[in-house]
């Protein structure tokens, strides 16, 4: 029996789960008309296979038509929902893990727009920011309706097979009728006492209990300190903690802290790269010693070491890391196999939370098979014939390939022209928030080194090098440089964001950022400015700024440029730059009318995204047995690109291609060496 306290088993009433380690409810928004079908079912079953001792399903399953999803929430109102979580919750069960799902109603947490159209409901006529809709105010006829609705479906769920359900309180409707910030009704459910805001919450913990039997898992998840001025404090959520233990139907409680009605709020609750880590454990260890019901967590425990320490404590029963097993759904399995020193980190980016509240799937930034576990298993098959693989640059798109190619066993030599491994992430590494990133590097040479991938950095290769290698596969990943020249004159007056984040260009006092590319490049540029002590204008065509750079990664952003001389300007355009004595004289324009104003600044930066460093690419196609060319349909479907003809075949990928992103450029190179 191993003694890591991860890994010792633990009695939740009648269910023994085989270890510490858990999946808490998250959205990943893979339903398909509101149903977890197989892609739903195969990225949880993953981690169940792996070792998760419990996998939550549905980032809020919702419960009434009146609760529409804005994520691709579950539809438990739904009979059909049935047994579709019954082949979700066997194939788990018999991978051996526990299944448990998360039901709520989101109250204002929502749009009118969605679903079916109906008013949004909740205990305040004031909106949420985040959803922006004016909701109704709770009439008596709509709490038996809710109440009800929580009931049945928690019914569906029990025919369905699962462990238990999860009441879902933070943040949506339930908790708005607790909080004495969104609780404006009268009457006995109304904002007056803690006792009438509870009323409800506890009415449909009771209905449910009433509806599954003692022999199933109710538990709740809720916040015990808003972590603001008016609403709920720790000592009102510990009292809200021994209310539910003193009803006799709570077999568990999962905290959080903070409110998520804003994105601000959403990141203190969820936090993101550069922010403190697990920053909310003394709170639940606070609630499980004072309370005493088990106890769950998660909010940024992303690493083995901080989540041992989680249970070796005593604060937590059950460790949640969710974002975690995103990046590496194998984290239990490489625990207990003594392989922690391999498991593929999660950075932090937020990729995946980020697309799921801009209406996307999640993500993971740098595992592309995260979601993907039907068409790219996160296991890679060996080759039945090993070749001789090329790959020319060390970004993540190039190391990507050679580690997938070396998993296959092949023969790897990799070229690097600079001293180090990381391509255009060691620029962003070099904000100081955002170094995490460097996990994407870090974790891929790592494996390289460990499958002996001949790594030859400090190494300019032209295409006389590459052949002398004799190889059969060429993969040029050489990214993409900076593309500033963009104007109608002055191209050369300017410098490029990646002048200012690289260091190579000193910061002016009065800076224009011309930002034509949306993205964190700008930002960074943008802050980097700033902390120099630079006024900055940052200005755009589009109707917002930094569109590529999602809510919760916003943020922090924003926390180090507001207090400082940042200013944002969007909907015109530099059309050029002319010197006008010591000063230089920017034209603006604009998309929507002609427009020929003159401002003055003392440096002017443009971010325009790159343009692919292809010219190796294209000095090897004439050679190469393809063209270079790629078949899309075998791509897409899983298959080897054919290789009829004797020769090498050669692939480029990333921003050797096209300007996209860190994911796009992984992915790129997962599934066309996959098959090679």
């Amino acid at each position: 029996m191993s003694t890591d306290p991860l890994l010792q088993p633990y009695q939740l009433k009648h269910l023994t789960l085989r270890n510490r380690i858990m999946t808490t409810s998250h959205e990943p928004a893979y339903g398909d008309d509101g149903m977890p079908k197989d892609r739903y079912r195969l990225y949880h079953l993953e981690r169940a296979k792996a070792g998760v001792a419990m996998v939550m399903t549905a980032g809020s399953a919702s419960v009434s038509r009146d609760s529409p999803p804005v994520f691709s929430n579950l539809l438990v109102w739904k009979d059909e929902v049935v047994p579709w979580m019954r082949r979700l919750t066997d194939d788990c069960h018999e991978a051996g893990a526990a299944v448990m799902i998360q039901l709520s109603h989101l109250g204002r947490r929502t749009r009118w727009d969605k679903g079916d159209w109906l008013p949004v409901v909740a205990p305040t006529q004031d909106r949420e920011p985040a959803h922006r809709a004016f909701p109704k105010l709770m009439e008596d006829w709509d709490i038996p309706r809710v109440i009800k609705d929580f009931a049945d479906a928690a019914e569906r769920m029990h025919q369905a097979g699962v462990d238990g359900v999860e009441i879902m309180t933070h943040g949506h409707l339930l908790d708005q009728v607790i909080s004495p910030l969104t609780n404006h009704m009268d009457g006995p459910y109304g904002g007056a006492t803690m006792e009438n805001r509870m009323r409800l919450t506890l009415e449909i913990i009771a209905a449910v209990r009433e509806r599954v039997g003692k022999d199933f898992i109710v538990g709740v998840r809720y916040a015990p300190d808003e972590a603001e001025k008016g609403g709920i404090t720790e000592e009102m959520g510990i009292a809200m903690g021994h209310a539910f233990k003193a009803s006799g139907q709570v077999d568990y409680l999962n905290i959080n802290r903070g409110r998520i009605h804003t994105d601000p709020a959403m990141t203190d609750m969820i936090p993101v790269q550069g922010m403190r880590a697990s920053p909310h454990l003394d709170l639940a260890g606070r609630l499980r010693a004072e309370v005493g019901l088990p106890t769950f967590h998660a909010a940024r425990i992303a690493d083995v070491a901080t989540a041992r320490y989680a249970v070796s404590s005593g604060q937590l029963d059950m460790v949640g890391m969710t974002r975690a097993h995103m990046a590496d759904p194998h984290i239990v399995r490489k625990i207990i196999e003594g392989r922690e020193a391999e498991i593929r980190p999660c950075v932090g980016a937020t990729y995946c939370l980020d697309r799921i509240y801009q209406g996307g799937m999640a993500l993971c930034i740098h595992n592309p098979s995260t979601g993907r576990e039907e068409t790219q298993p996160h296991a890679i098959a060996r080759a039945d014939v090993p070749k001789k693989v090329v790959v020319v640059g060390a970004g993540p798109a190039g190391l990507e390939a050679a580690r997938v190619a070396a998993e296959r066993g092949h023969r790897v030599v990799l070229f690097e022209a600079a001293a180090e491994a990381g391509g255009q992430i060691l620029l962003t590494a070099r904000t100081k928030r955002r170094r995490e990133m460097i996990g994407i590097i870090d974790w891929r040479v790592a494996q390289c080194t460990r499958l002996g991938v001949d790594l030859r950095f400090n190494t300019w290769a032209e295409a006389d090098d590459i052949l002398v290698e004799q190889p059969n596969v060429v993969i040029v990943a050489t990214g993409g440089l900076p593309q500033k020249d963009i104007l109608q004159f002055g191209n050369d007056l300017t410098v490029s964001a990646w002048d200012i984040l690289s260091g190579d260009v000193k910061p002016g006092t009065n800076v224009l950022l011309f930002d034509d590319a949306g993205d964190h490049t700008a930002l960074q540029a943008a802050q980097a400015l700033a902390e120099a002590g630079s006024t900055v204008e940052v200005m755009t065509p589009d109707r917002s700024f930094a569109p590529e750079v999602m809510g919760m990664n916003l943020v922090p952003y924003m926390r180090a440029l507001q207090d400082k001389k940042v200013t944002f300007t969007v909907t015109y355009r530099l059309s050029g730059v002319a010197r006008d004595g010591n000063r230089l004289k920017a034209m603006i324009g604009s998309d929507y009318m002609d427009l020929g104003i003159e401002r003055h600044f003392d440096q002017v930066v443009v971010n325009h995204g790159t343009r692919p460093n292809a010219d190796l690419y294209h000095a090897l196609r004439p050679a190469s047995a393809n063209k270079g060319a790629v078949d899309y349909d075998a791509l897409i479907d899983g298959r080897a690109q054919p290789s009829e003809s004797a020769g090498f075949q050669l692939y480029r990928i990333g921003d050797a291609i096209e300007a996209r992103n860190t994911h796009a450029a992984i992915y790129d190179a997962l599934r066309l060496l996959r098959t090679c």
